[in-house]
């Protein structure tokens, strides 16, 4: 669906931990972009209906962390976690799932997920609009490859899981895929 295409232009609001603030609390807002996440990098990015939701943080976030190695060594640079969840949220949930490899990109209003053609409804779980779980492969910021759940809808009753996991990601890492030789797993 989305092969071969450029990904949008845009600006995430993140908070970064600065120690020169001090006190609880030190952290700061940071502007990043589009480019500052996938520029003249391999990634791996996944997308997710929302942070400390069951399937998102018992399978899918802990699984991508835990292959990490196995992604790097077929030449993935990054793997990102994308959600529409404002930066105190991701941050929260990094800290609680105990991050040391994946890192979160927060698309607190939504705009990357939509201009990805991924935002739906999900009213019926009292989420309001979230992204559509799925993954991709990219390159310089141009999908490679493409994993969606099947049954994209607006309030859909089921979350499927399979398409976008870490394990079938993984799998598909070509060739074909990469551009470049790749390992034998």
């Amino acid at each position: 669906m989305n092969i071969g295409r450029k990904l949008p232009d845009v600006t995430f609001r993140t908070r970064v931990r600065d120690e020169s603030i001090g006190g609880d609390n030190p952290f700061k807002w940071e502007n990043k972009t589009t480019d500052d996440y996938f520029k003249g990098k391999k990634v791996v990015l996944f997308s997710l209906p929302g942070a400390f939701t069951p399937t998102c943080s018992t399978f899918q976030l802990p699984d991508f962390e835990k292959l990490f190695p196995e992604f790097q060594a077929k030449g993935i640079d990054e793997i990102y976690c994308l959600s529409v969840n404002d930066a105190f949220v991701m941050n929260a949930w990094g800290k609680q799932q105990g991050l040391k490899n994946i890192k979160l990109i927060p698309d607190g209003s939504a705009e990357f997920t939509r201009k990805m053609g991924m935002l739906v409804c999900k009213d019926n779980l009292g989420f309001g609009m979230r992204s559509w779980r799925y993954a991709a492969v990219i390159d310089d910021g141009v999908v490679k490859a493409w994993f969606e759940e099947p049954g994209f809808s607006d309030n859909c009753e089921t979350d499927p899981y399979g398409e976008s996991s870490p394990q079938n990601v993984y799998e598909k890492l070509t060739e074909e895929v990469l551009g470049e030789k790749v390992e034998a797993a």
